[in-house]
């Protein structure tokens, strides 16, 4: 409860105008009239009283130099928010922050950083992105290392929230590239009742609030992420772009797994893939989140409470296809050969798969990996499809990962369903257990795609260009000994350079599969051009088929 208290020295805000006049009539009634002959006197006095009365009360009204009225009009405006932000004071920590009032978060300004009331206008930036990264001080001295591969120092704000204290690098330039930890608030306060879940999904879900508290000046959107997830933090701002920040907004995917969406929810955005959530939702969780997770202590872990409580607000999840919970196991080439129509934003969970291209560490697959979508973010993982009807191949490049030469006429709509090459979280491999299209792997060696995969990119000017060598697989013999007499697709090319254009600035408000042409070859060298498809149906896969 917040109680109200009143100054007892505070004058009323407007003066009564019969206040001096008052003065001069209190015997009006207890007293006989007097004698006519005063009657002049007593005129002259009354009207000397009521202009004195008058100027004073227009003087209140109309003078600059007193402007207590207004100030306090203001002052109980500004009263009415700070008692709601102190809401959910009862149910804080003793030693955690308390709520920064609602003024200071949101028009206090300093040199360097601009209030929202000053920069609400300015296009969407990383400055205005406040992460949240989840992890544990058991893991992070190795899942730092993921971090370090995406996050960008001086350019983008935030913390990871780990549940212990954690030693200090002894080389200080290793921290210089990864944002501040700090340790999160106690959970101890609040009931845990699930059997088989974990506590730190109260702590885990609480990072949302516990960074709106820190007052990020010109915050717009808080993002969730967890350690061992890789972000494309270009494309996260162009996605977060499109909504309307002073709105409730809560955006992200479910997960992968059928099984895992239903048992907790096919509206829940699932957290190792990536949050974002508007800065009014935020600011309203904030308020409501501690009193809301005493409702849900049987709850599993932390995505599902945060959602409870989204859902208490009544705000649904806007869902986006680049965000990726990667809830597999095994090889995620299936995946990342069929990537949605969408800008990539995340991958979760890259310590549960194989290492994206082969013969690579898993640390060094994610550095190639994250090279290449630095080099050109927006069509990082985008398709392009094209066909040679003479030799009746299909070219399928997924730039930044590889391209796959099939030695058949493989239509797009069978392209775009995801090789079923891993399994799901919980370990099962049927078709059913995925919420997205799948086909199966193809079982005869002779219809297997030939696949280059990326070896090196860089970028020359405005036009982004990708070396993708020849995989050397245990099939190549027996394509030679089992489809005779058709030879292996492209059997005398060991390198396809693919050169990349740049897409248009507004590609992902509405996004389309992009196009490919079979350039020329030389000395065991091919080249494919990539660029965005034409109006209508000038180059694309139906101008080839």
């Amino acid at each position: 409860m917040t109680t109200t208290t009143t100054n007892p020295t505070a004058k009323p805000m407007l003066p009564t105008s019969s206040a001096a006049p008052a003065a001069s009539r209190p015997n009006r009634h207890c007293c006989p009239r007097p004698p006519r002959r005063g009657g002049l006197a007593a005129s002259v006095a009354a009207a000397v009283a009521l202009l004195l009365a008058s100027s004073a009360w227009l003087s209140l009204v109309f003078s600059s130099l007193s402007p207590l009225p207004w100030h306090r009009l203001r002052s109980w405006d500004t009263s009415s928010f700070s008692s709601s932000s102190s809401a959910a004071a009862p149910f804080l920590s003793p030693n955690s922050p308390s709520p920064p009032p609602h003024d200071s978060t949101a028009r206090a300004s300093s040199p360097g950083s601009p209030s929202l009331e000053d920069d609400s206008a300015a296009p969407l930036s990383l400055r205005h992105v406040v992460f949240g990264i989840a992890g544990s001080a058991q893991l992070w001295p190795r899942r730092r290392e993921f971090l370090r591969l995406w996050w960008r120092p001086g350019a983008m704000r935030g913390h990871v929230w780990l549940d212990d204290r954690v030693p200090r690098p002894r080389n200080a330039s290793l921290a210089r590239d990864l944002p501040p930890v700090r340790v999160s608030e106690d959970i101890s306060r609040f009931r845990y009742t699930n059997p088989t879940g974990h506590p730190s999904g109260l702590r885990i879900s609480r990072i949302v609030a516990e960074s709106f508290r820190l007052g990020h000046r010109g915050a717009r959107w808080f993002v969730l992420v967890d350690d061992d997830t890789i972000f494309c933090p270009d494309n996260l701002v162009a996605v977060l772009g499109k909504y309307d920040w002073t709105e409730m907004v809560y955006i992200g995917a479910p997960s992968e797994s059928h099984s895992a969406n239903t048992y907790f929810s096919h509206s829940m955005a699932f957290g190792g893939g990536g949050i974002a959530i508007s800065y009014p939702l935020a600011k309203a969780l904030t308020r409501m989140q501690d009193e809301c997770l005493e409702r849900y202590p049987r709850l599993y872990g932390s995505d599902d409470r945060l959602h409870a409580c989204i859902s208490e607000l009544g705000v649904p999840l806007t869902r986006e296809f680049g965000f990726h919970q990667w809830d597999i196991r095994g090889n995620p080439h299936g995946l990342l050969a069929a990537h949605p129509i969408a800008p990539f934003i995340s991958i979760h969970h890259v310590e549960a798969a194989d290492p994206i291209y082969p013969g690579l560490s898993l640390l060094e697959s994610l550095k190639l990996f994250t090279k290449a979508m630095k080099t050109d973010p927006q069509s990082f993982l985008q398709r392009a499809i094209s066909y040679d009807r003479r030799k009746k191949l299909t070219f399928s490049v997924s730039l930044g990962y590889v391209v796959q030469v099939f030695p058949s006429i493989i239509l797009p709509r069978e392209l775009e369903r995801s090789e079923q090459t891993y399994v799901a979280w919980n370990r099962i491999g049927d078709r059913n257990e995925f919420d997205f299209d799948t086909r199966d792997v193809y079982r005869s060696v002779c219809k297997k795609p030939v696949l280059f995969f990326l070896n090196d990119i860089r970028k020359d000017e405005n036009i982004t260009m990708g070396s993708y060598l020849r995989a050397k697989g245990r099939d190549d013999l027996k394509r030679r000994v089992f489809c005779f007499p058709q030879s292996p697709p492209l059997h005398d090319v060991d390198e396809i350079q693919v050169l990349g254009n740049p897409l248009s600035q507004n590609w992902h408000l509405v996004p389309r599969r992009l196009c490919c042409k079979v350039a020329q070859k030389s000395n065991g060298t091919l080249r494919i051009i990539v660029k965005q498809c034409e109006q209508g149906t000038f180059g694309s896969a139906a101008d080839s088929l």
